[in-house]
């Protein structure tokens, strides 16, 4: 894809070779700026067409190094002399001198480089040969050469480039240890200054240390060591693979890389592990891709050189364990290992190096021009023609140079996206369905299933074959697919019970043309739903019974766009065909299949937990409705919402709290609304748990249980003016009509806002609320729930932001029946403070999608962290944390807000 400058024929013709150049204009003025400092200049060029070469190839590509050129008298003679590295005497050279040997044997370098003596890892092994000498150098003058210095990133894989941070850490040894190193001794006085010395040459960055810049600049071997057991992120250990000792005592350098060996090669690399460095990845490209720089950048972007790199360095955290030959830290030889022991398809591997030598040199033109450390194409088109050209591009009668080159940079990303989400993979599918020399052992093929989460070999082996056996279309599909899918089930918190659903679905053929279908028209349906399958078994089912759903995964508007009228309009289709006994199943469908849409949206984060509760209680309010107008009340009756459902922030766990309201006054009509409230109980309700659709709950209602299910209008305005319980008013404070008649609905809210909204809560209904509130604390949570994690009834979790903002709302008459909104409204009131709400509005939304998404991991209502850890870990990759952080979390967040509901609703003081 690169070219170099052409040799002269024949004599040296200055003139043609200056035309002959990346860009004339530039080479001609170089030219004649160097011949003004340097008289002799032109007489060298004619007499030695090798340097003539060198000086046209740097003048084109380089400002900086024409700069040198001009104002360094020696310069010309590094060019003139490019076998021949600049003469280095250690222990004589000073600062100055070492920078200005730096500068000559870079130059040599970019030299060799530009005029096609050097390849890519030659020249980036030299680079990487001249930082470790600048370092040993630097430590000698500052008297810190009893340090060993190791090299992480590119200095330590050998591979680094012409603006590259130099990154490195610092071992000392165990009497220096014993010192405060990264402060006032005298030997981090020395380090200190040897990279003041370094720096004067490199950008040398010392932050890959443990603790990054908040820890110590040297650390002794075993606390590296007791760093590594103890606190190391999984990041670091992936740093280890590229650390190299480059300088100091050779006995610490052995001593640490022994240490830092046994720490990354004896350990397991865990599934979580591998999830975490690709979310890592993953959070890179989404920022580069923020700043709209996607299509120019070079390292980090879709196809780019980390692609490539993050590849190898996974494949070897998962087989370097078990084959010591594949622990290169420099890429290329690292892939080529990889390849010709069968772990990398050698085709792939073979375009992957072709593609990494392609961008690194990419990159090394762009970062040449003024030395400085940039990853991204420029975005002015002469600019990038101009890159083009001293790239070696030219243009033809077809294409012009920056055309020709802007195609390759984009096939070449494009290959080497591909090829990134299918290397891991693809090896594996060959082993499955090869005879009796498979390009994995059985033993690697274990390793790297286990290390993305697949933890049963055989049961894999199984689904994969099932899912590409024979010759038909959706078979067809899989097969080309499967790498993909492979890799998306492995970021899910379950590959293997997303890999059953997988096959599930792709069994029967309603299924498998509605998987196919969707899987062809988007690749974005398939990511999302191998998320799905991975998230929920619940969710797998009701796809299932419902595949023309899938197709839904690919389209944000349908996924997670609904209307509370769309909704409706969806209920009342079921009575359209459907009456009778019919009703029931009709509502059921119509429900679980509005649920598996809201429940995806939410899993795919469409939704936020404030969007998922409002869809959900718009569906119940929608199924409600079309209940009571299939029993077709003979008198004025009415459902009112209660709780959260009155709130209208209902969680995939909740009940439907409800109280019903009628309009008559003798017998017949009572015995009518009773059986209106019992029959739509029952239709709900189901005649077995399987058919149900939802749970309403009834027991809000005056007397509770003892009570009669329906109650007439002038009944509650009876009972409100004389025997209600200040309970029982916080609790009509989130009265919501739902369905039914909506006139009497209204005279309700009017009949209830007296006893509401009459006047202040006074004190002694405040204490009944907090007495209440403290026996809630001590009776509610269940056997077998941690109460120490609990997201609904522990301290600072939903049950305690729920009490103190209904309190506050009675308090100082601040009407709004959801709690989220009732906090907002308090802030406007000046009621509560804005950090107070901030605090309280934190841990309800932190509990609250915590214990949705539990729901839908574990196909049922669960309230508290999982004390399992396999169930912990599942709910925290689910969640995008780790189960320790899932943990810490919790307790941050409800730790502020227990100090907010102390003060504010028990009016304890700190």
């Amino acid at each position: 894809m690169t070219g170099t400058t052409a040799p002269l024929q024949g004599h040296v013709d200055l003139d043609a070779a200056v035309e002959r150049s990346a860009v004339p204009a530039l080479v001609r003025n170089g030219l004649d700026r160097l011949g003004a400092a340097h008289p002799e200049l032109l007489e060298r060029l004619e007499a030695d067409e090798s340097l003539l070469r060198a000086v046209v190839a740097v003048l084109g590509a380089s400002r900086s190094l024409t700069l040198l050129l001009e104002t360094d008298p020696q310069a010309l003679d590094v060019l003139a002399a490019l076998d021949i590295r600049p003469p280095w005497r250690d222990g004589e050279v000073d600062e100055h001198g070492l920078r200005q040997w730096k500068s000559h044997e870079y130059l040599r370098i970019a030299g060799r480089d530009l005029v096609g003596i050097d390849d890519l890892p030659t020249t980036t092994a030299a680079l990487a040969a001249l930082a470790t000498d600048v370092l040993a150098a630097s430590c000698r003058l500052a008297g810190a050469d009893d340090v060993a210095v190791i090299g992480m990133g590119k200095l330590g894989g050998v591979e680094l480039n012409y603006a590259s941070d130099v990154d490195v850490m610092f071992v000392g040894s165990d009497i220096d240890g014993r010192r405060d190193l990264g402060g006032r001794d005298a030997v981090g006085a020395a380090l200190r200054n040897a990279l003041r010395i370094a720096r004067r040459c490199f950008r040398v960055d010392v932050n890959l240390r443990p603790e990054g810049r908040d820890g110590p600049l040297v650390r002794t071997v075993a606390s590296y060591r007791a760093y590594w057991e103890r606190w190391a992120q999984p990041w670091e250990f992936q740093a280890l693979l590229k650390a190299r000792p480059v300088a100091g005592p050779p006995e610490l350098r052995a001593a640490f890389a022994a240490a830092a060996g046994e720490a990354l090669w004896e350990r397991p690399f865990p599934s979580d592990d591998l999830r975490s460095l690709r979310a890592m990845k993953a959070r890179t490209e989404a920022e580069v891709a923020r700043k709209g720089m996607d299509g120019r950048e070079l390292k980090r972007g879709v196809g780019g050189i980390r692609d490539i790199e993050f590849a190898v360095q996974l494949l070897q955290l998962v087989h370097g364990r078990h084959d010591a030959a594949l622990r290169s830290p420099t890429t290329l030889a690292a892939l080529a290992e990889l390849a010709s022991a069968g772990y990398v398809d050698a085709t792939d591997a073979e375009s992957l190096d072709r593609a990494y030598r392609f961008l690194r040199t990419v990159e090394h033109r762009v970062q040449l021009d003024d030395e400085r450390q940039l990853h991204a194409v420029p975005a002015a088109p002469a600019d990038r023609e101009r890159l083009a050209r001293v790239l070696g591009y030219r243009g033809t009668a077809e294409a012009p140079a920056l055309g020709r080159f802007d195609a390759d940079l984009a096939k070449c990303r494009t290959l080497v996206r591909s090829i990134h989400e299918r290397l891991y993979f693809r090896p594996l599918l060959e082993a499955f369905s090869s005879g009796e020399h498979p390009p994995l052992s059985p033993e690697a093929t274990e390793a790297r299933l286990s290390a993305f989460g697949f933890t049963d070999v055989d049961r894999t082996r199984q689904a994969v074959r099932e899912l590409t056996r024979g010759l038909t279309r959706s078979s067809r599909l899989m097969h080309q697919l499967l790498p993909l899918l492979l890799g998306w089930l492995a970021d899910s918190p379950d590959p293997d019970q997303g890999l059953l659903g997988l096959r599930t679905l792709a069994t029967g053929s309603q299924r498998s043309s509605e998987l196919t279908r969707a899987f062809r028209e988007s690749p974005e349906a398939a990511r999302r739903l191998c998320a799905v399958l991975g998230t929920s078994h619940m969710l797998a089912e009701l796809l299932a019974h419902n595949p023309d759903l899938i197709a839904r995964l690919g389209d944000d508007r349908t996924l997670a766009g609904a209307t509370g009228a769309v909704l409706g309009e969806r209920a009342a289709a079921v009575l359209r065909w459907r009456t009778g006994d019919e009703v029931g199943p009709g509502l059921k469908r119509f429900k679980e299949r509005e649920l598996a849409r809201i429940a995806m949206a939410d899993v795919v984060e469409l939704t936020d937990e404030g969007e998922t509760a409002s869809q959900l209680t718009a569906l119940a309010d929608a199924t409600l409705r079309t209940a009571v107008e299939a029993l077709s009340p003979g008198l004025p009756f009415t459902v009112v919402a209660l709780g959260r459902y009155g709130g209208g922030e209902l969680s995939y766990a909740s009940d439907l709290d409800v109280v019903f309201v009628y309009e008559g006054a003798n017998a017949a009509d009572f015995a009518e609304a009773e059986h209106l409230a019992g029959a739509l109980l029952r239709m709900l309700k189901g005649t077995t748990p399987a058919n149900r659709i939802y749970l309403l709950d009834a027991d809000l209602r005056p007397e509770g249980r003892q009570g009669p299910l329906a109650r007439s209008l002038d009944g509650y305005r009876a009972y409100f003016e004389r025997w209600a319980l200040v309970w029982e008013r916080q609790a009509m404070g989130r009265a919501r009509p739902v369905a039914g008649d909506p006139e009497l609905a209204q005279r309700f809210l009017e009949t209830l806002d007296p006893f509401l909204w009459g006047q202040p809560l006074d004190d002694e209904g405040a204490r009944e609320i907090r007495r209440l509130k403290a026996r809630v604390e001590r009776e509610r949570i269940p056997a077998g729930e941690d109460p120490q994690f609990h997201l609904k009834l522990g301290r600072g979790s939903l049950s305690d932001v729920e009490f103190c903002v209904q309190l506050l709302q009675l308090q100082h008459q601040v009407r709004s029946p959801g709690t989220m909104e009732a906090t907002s409204r308090l802030v406007d009131a000046g009621v509560l403070g804005q950090g107070d709400a901030d605090a309280l509005v934190e841990a309800y939304r932190f509990c609250e999608r915590t214990r949705n998404r539990l729901f839908l991991i574990q196909g049922g209502r669960a309230d508290s962290l999982p004390s399992s850890p396999d169930e912990l870990a599942r709910l925290a990759r689910s969640l995008q944390t780790t189960s320790v952080e899932l943990r810490e979390h919790y307790r941050r967040v409800t730790r502020r807000c227990r100090a907010v509901v102390e003060r504010l609703f028990y009016g304890r003081t700190p």
